[in-house]
């Protein structure tokens, strides 16, 4: 590997690292941003807002890849992502110094939104632009290697947003952190922005695109070449439902579902949780890199549909190994406490939230919502139109309440409500909280302690099955399509793959826990779309590794 490569690796990845940086830190503080900016709704709702506007930024990334896909197959790829960073990075930046809901009313929350739509509409162009470049002063037989090195930035932004998360609450206190100090970790992107502009200009265009332009063989409307036509719009969508579909939702399992499983699911406190996720995530990181390099030696296709494969035939008993070692004293209620929702079946509905949503006013669906928030599996059985839902633990029945006919009196209700199924669960033998002594870690290097290195463990398999998954995609997402329409050919499927497929697991993966009663249900959404993508993956992706992507046509 050359210097001038070399540079070109750092800076491509140094500034997508800082990008996923950005995205990150809202998803993690997203409990304290809707204290903040949607203060004047009750706690629940305040949540779903915070959630929703978190979601907007996903929605909102293949846009992104349209309008900066576009603008990269027209002007080139340094300048887009040059462009892409700024915006990212500035969004970030004013979300530090935004003020909140109690000194500017409902605007704080309509700016927020607006910021975290640019949060995603510049992601949405970056990723592209940066494999893109990459990939394209990449010599022949080492584009896998090259750009795996890209695919360590998302890992890489969420665990330095972890990072500087947890040291700003230990050096603030958590008292201060939820006051002022959750504003810090934004603040501090001004500087990752100054640091990746500077090393970005210093770049020059790739050798691919000025090839083109030196042919005047570019493309005049990429958006219509790349997806107006069957020729090539049949690639864009065997990528997304052959290869990126499948590779979305591994990654955000190891990453993010493993995580909300942990902290809402097994009850782990919210610093041990981050903890044992970072711990993962600096064991497994290299395998990016060696999967990378791995697929200029075997091909893409193989390694990416072996690692949705595996992930697909084990996600149910590492996730209940997890269950089983982070809280036993749960992990033995689950399996010997039963517990039943009696209800009307037509008062029953999906609750595609991860939290109570303001719609839910049937008893039923209440009951169902907060089972599922206590972790609590359950069966359902009918019970005669008109009645109110119970939920019957051992010998004694909960009654529910219907949100609608209580009107003003539904929040008190809903607390007593909570408060009397709580003490009946724990009556009958569930814990009143998870287990401290069992898994809690007070400080980073608290890891040697049985249960939690076997958590560790659970956590680097799924973080290895990521790595599987995501350190090829780049360079076969770049040699599947031509110079002419690369970037934005490549943009698209990767972020509806990543943004909506993967994006959607966790709201969509509550809601069948919810819905059935059975807290592993949820992982049948993962499993069906990696199954999905090694079926039509095996007939239909065509491997890639050997492909002349100078040519004018590379296919």
């Amino acid at each position: 590997m050359t210097r001038g490569e070399r540079k070109v690796i750092f800076a491509s990845s140094l500034g997508t690292v800082f990008e996923w940086y950005d995205f990150y830190l809202y998803g993690s503080l997203a409990t304290i941003i809707g204290a903040n900016f949607f203060s004047q709704f009750d706690p629940a709702t305040r949540n779903i807002f915070a959630l929703l506007a978190f979601a907007a930024g996903f929605l909102v990334r293949p846009f992104g890849a349209l309008v900066f896909g576009r603008l990269g197959d027209l002007v080139g790829r340094k300048y887009t992502f040059l462009v892409t960073i700024v915006i990212m990075g500035t969004s970030t930046f004013l979300v530090g110094i935004l003020p909140t809901s109690e000194q500017i009313g409902i605007s704080a929350a309509i700016i927020l939104i607006i910021l975290r739509l640019l949060q995603g509409l510049a992601l949405g162009g970056e990723y592209g632009g940066a494999a893109t470049y990459v990939a394209e002063h990449a010599p022949q037989g080492r584009r896998g290697f090259y750009t795996s090195f890209i695919q360590t930035t998302a890992t890489l932004g969420l665990f330095l947003s972890l990072v500087v998360i947890l040291l700003t609450r230990t050096l603030t206190g958590e008292a201060d952190f939820a006051a002022w100090g959750w504003r810090i970790p934004f603040l501090v992107s001004v500087l990752l922005l100054g640091i990746s502009i500077w090393i970005r200009l210093q770049l020059e265009e790739s050798p691919a695109f000025v090839k083109m332009k030196e042919e005047g063989t570019g493309s005049k409307a990429p958006l219509s070449e790349a997806f107006g036509t069957w020729r090539n719009g049949k690639i864009a969508l065997i990528a997304l439902l052959g290869l990126t579909a499948g590779q979305g939702v591994v990654w955000y399992t190891g990453q993010f579902y493993a995580l909300f499983f942990l902290q809402s699911i097994l009850k782990v406190d919210g610093t041990t949780a981050n903890l044992l996720i970072a711990w993962s995530l600096i064991l497994g990181t290299g395998g990016f890199i060696l999967f990378g390099w791995l697929s200029d030696k075997i091909g893409r296709k193989p390694i990416i549909l072996a690692g949705c494969a595996l992930a697909a035939a084990t996600y149910f008993p590492l996730f209940n190994m997890m269950t089983r070692e982070a809280n036993p004293a749960l992990y033995s209620a689950q399996q010997n406490i039963p517990v039943t929702v009696v209800a009307n079946p037509a008062d029953c509905n999906f609750l595609f939230n991860p939290v109570a949503p303001p719609t839910t006013v049937s008893s039923c669906d209440i009951a169902k919502q907060v089972l599922a928030g206590l972790s609590v599996p359950y069966r359902s059985e009918s019970s005669p139109a008109g009645t109110i839902a119970t939920v019957r633990v051992g010998t004694a029945s909960v009654p529910s309440f219907n949100a609608r006919e209580a009107g003003a009196q539904a929040v008190p209700l809903r607390a007593a409500f909570v408060r009397d199924l709580t003490a009946a669960l724990t009556t009958a033998g569930y814990p009143s909280a998870s287990n401290p002594s069992v898994v809690r870690m007070a400080h980073p290097f608290d890891i040697f302690r049985e249960q939690t290195a076997v958590i560790i463990g659970i956590l680097f398999i799924l973080v290895v099955y990521v790595t599987m998954v995501y350190g090829p995609i780049a360079a076969a997402l770049v040699e599947l399509f031509p110079t002419r329409i690369r970037y934005s050919g490549m943009s698209l499927p990767y972020h509806i793959g990543n943004g909506w497929f993967g994006g959607l697991l966790p709201a969509t993966a509550f809601a069948l826990i919810a819905a059935t009663g059975d807290i592993y249900y949820g992982l049948w959404y993962p499993i069906v779309f990696a199954c999905m993508t090694v079926v039509i993956g095996i007939i239909f992706v065509p491997e890639t590794k050997d492909r002349d992507i100078f040519a004018e046509d590379n296919r």
